[in-house]
């Protein structure tokens, strides 16, 4: 089924040269699955319905910009971390920012960590993860050798190993405050603060969990050694699961959002072992379902702690990135235990700075959408596909509950029946199996209209 208005396939495949910007500046963001068996359907899943292209509010628009320079913006980023912390961060040599001299393993065995310390190598940090039966050790090369030549060196020792750099996972979007936006005045009905009725997980940046629209959320908060820093991507994301306001459609606004900050404002945040400590949180807490809108290259201790959560039952998924359509694909979203989502606009179509590729699994909204302000604006309009993977998440999440005990792969294959085909005939590389949760973008005009 075709949505109503939808787009040529023509248009849906070319990639504009200028492109509406109703946030700041795109996200980034990945994950994908294969092609998924028939199944019976899930439970209580939407039945399929379009509703009409939500319409722009003319004060919300933003100033073109060039797709050009929708896809350098982590490319940018990346250039200013290492600028800025040169004595701790250092790019691959791919240009991917990892922490300088470190190598993290993966359960590595006693005869290659001997025959480290033999070459110089030594052991900063150690961390036993008993909820993905692994144990991480991040060594430091020796003195005088460069990180490149100390991952070859331990490749050289143990070609099996799961060894690779310590990577930087990077917030994969950016919101645009809308001051002139406010909290709609009388709670909602449902805004009633409860513990909810079932778990969604978020690998993120932290989450201002007194935000008009998260107060009445039921969250819980890991990392930062229970501090708060909360930030605006990481709150922007958690009010798009679990956010509860009038005229605002967060994906599983009952569930309770067991939240993992992995940056602390740490300059060194978003590492592999941030991630996978994260995880193996979220899996003594029984998530099912966790949403990760981060994106960074491939890497052998990443992909083995992906691979162990699959193995436990969790549904990972995430934003395939925003770093154009010609870019490599992104991780970990391009891993094929991870659903992948890309992003759409108000009237269906790809964003043009979307990642592109077969790992692809679902679109959903992702621009022109209100989520959580940060700071003086109580709401914002974001841009990308961070801000599409939380609603499938969170749409998941409550399949999860809803069908018992499903397994991922069953959910997945009835959201995907459900999907609207957009783009070439079945699954295809720019919108997977087609648009879900087309219903939960929230309408910037109506949110406009509550401010006057």
């Amino acid at each position: 089924m075709k949505p109503d208005p939808a787009p040529s396939r023509r248009a849906c495949r070319r990639v504009a040269a200028v492109v509406l910007l109703a946030a700041a500046l795109p996200g980034h963001a990945q994950l994908g699955l294969p092609s998924l068996p028939s199944v019976p359907s899930v439970p209580n899943l939407p039945a399929p319905r379009l509703p009409p292209p939500a319409q722009v509010v003319p004060q919300l628009q933003r100033t073109p910009v060039p797709v050009a320079d929708l896809v350098r913006v982590r490319e940018q980023r990346i250039a200013e971390m290492l600028r800025q912390r040169s004595d701790l961060l250092e790019p691959d040599p791919a240009g991917q920012p990892l922490v300088r001299g470190e190598l993290v393993l993966s359960s590595p065995s006693d005869t290659l960590l001997a025959a480290a310390r033999g070459d110089g190598f030594t052991v900063v940090r150690e961390r036993t993860l008993d909820a993905l039966d692994m144990r991480l050790v991040t060594l430091r090369a020796p003195v005088g050798w460069k990180t490149a030549r100390a991952l070859q060196r331990l490749r050289q020792l143990d070609p099996q190993a799961a060894v690779d750099y310590n990577h930087l996972y990077l917030e994969s979007g950016e919101t645009a405050p809308l001051p002139q936006v406010s909290v709609a005045r009388g709670a909602p009905a449902e805004a009633v603060k409860t513990t909810g009725a079932f778990k969604v997980g978020l690998i993120d940046a932290g989450v201002e969990t007194d935000h008009p629209l998260l107060a009445n959320a039921s969250i819980r908060a890991w990392g930062c050694g229970g501090r708060k820093i909360p930030t605006a991507h990481g709150t922007a994301v958690a009010s798009l699961l679990v956010g509860r306001g009038q005229h605002f459609r967060a994906a599983a606004p009952s569930a309770t959002l067991y939240a993992a900050d992995v940056y602390c404002a740490d300059p060194i945040g978003g590492s592999i072992e941030a991630v996978a400590a994260a995880l193996a949180w979220l899996i003594d807490e029984q998530v099912r379902v966790v949403n990760i809108s981060l994106v960074g290259p491939a890497n052998r201790t990443l992909q083995q702690v992906v691979q162990r959560a699959a193995a436990r039952g969790v549904l990972l998924v995430a934003a395939v990135g925003n770093d154009g359509p010609a870019a490599a694909p992104l991780y970990p979203a391009a891993y094929p235990e991870v659903v992948a989502v890309t992003a759409v606009d108000a009237r269906s179509r790809v964003l043009p700075e979307a990642c592109r590729g077969p790992h692809v699994a679902f679109a959903a909204p992702g621009s022109e959408m209100a989520v959580a302000g940060f700071g003086a604006a109580p709401y914002a309009s974001a841009r990308g596909t961070s801000f599409a993977s939380p609603l499938v998440a969170g749409v998941l999440a409550a399949a999860m509950r809803e069908s018992g005990d499903a397994s991922a792969k069953t959910v997945v294959a009835a959201l995907a029946r459900q999907a609207f085909d957009l783009g070439d005939p079945g699954r295809d590389a720019v919108y997977g199996h087609g648009l879900v949760a087309r219903e939960l973008r929230s309408d910037l005009t109506r949110l406009d209209a509550n401010a006057r």
